[in-house]
């Protein structure tokens, strides 16, 4: 079965726009997991533009699932995941002009001090993804780099055009699944996936764990939380 991992990043997003404490993305967790959630993904930008680090602090304590730190390979960050221990920490690009990651990481192209920090992760007991484009490339480089997963980016996928164009962007998918899991590496997959497109994302041969957030955050300011993951649990169950 993939396993569901929900970024809260968003609840954050509401709770920062006003500054105060509310929503808590830290109660927001404990509910996607009562639902069903199997790991909880958050991403601690440089800004600190919607999870901030007393978040991280609690919600190491707190999520019974697993925790999923995205971060950029930056000092601060490795320095962060190293004293806080998340299960997981998923590498990610980041600009700070940016609304949402546009891209996945260039591997091929990082330098030395990205390779030592994933090591110490790993020396730390935590388990290293690296967030790329579904490229031949990146997925040899992230083997070389010492991560254990990938997380495919589905960016272009879930913005194509329904037909031909969403066709080819898939078939990318469905070849840098197969050549990731050639390299013995854990596939994951995620970004822009909604209650639509997530029917076929299932289909990825190998895919463990997808990484969805905005989408459930949105569909639960209708439906409420539990409703809203319930609902893709049951699109993940019929389509896998």
């Amino acid at each position: 079965m993939i396993s569901l991992h929900i970024n809260i990043d968003h609840v954050a997003t509401v709770r920062q726009a006003r500054q105060i404490s509310e929503p808590d993305p830290v109660t927001a967790a404990g509910l996607v997991e009562l639902a069903g959630a199997d790991g909880i993904t958050i991403h601690l930008r440089e800004d600190r533009r919607h999870i901030i680090d007393r978040d991280v602090r609690i919600l190491r304590e707190t999520v019974q699932t697993r925790l999923n730190l995205e971060m950029a390979a930056t000092a601060e960050m490795f320095g962060i995941a190293l004293e806080t221990r998340p299960d997981i920490v998923t590498l990610v690009p980041e600009k700070r002009e940016e609304v949402t990651t546009e891209g996945g990481l260039d591997v091929a192209g990082a330098p030395e001090s990205m390779h030592k920090g994933i090591a110490q992760l790993r020396n730390a007991g935590i388990r290293v993804s690296l967030f790329i484009d579904p490229e031949t490339a990146q997925i040899e480089a992230s083997q070389k780099a010492g991560a254990e997963d990938v997380e495919l980016h589905t960016g272009c996928y879930a913005n194509a055009e329904r037909g031909s164009e969403q066709d080819s962007e898939y078939e990318r998918l469905v070849s840098a699944a197969e050549f990731a899991n050639e390299k013995n590496l854990q596939v994951n997959a995620g970004h822009g996936l909604n209650y639509i497109n997530t029917q076929r994302i299932c289909g990825l041969p190998h895919l463990r764990e997808l990484n969805i957030g905005h989408s459930i955050v949105s569909r639960a300011i209708f439906v409420g939380l539990t409703q809203a993951v319930q609902e893709m649990r049951e699109i993940i169950i019929l389509n896998s």
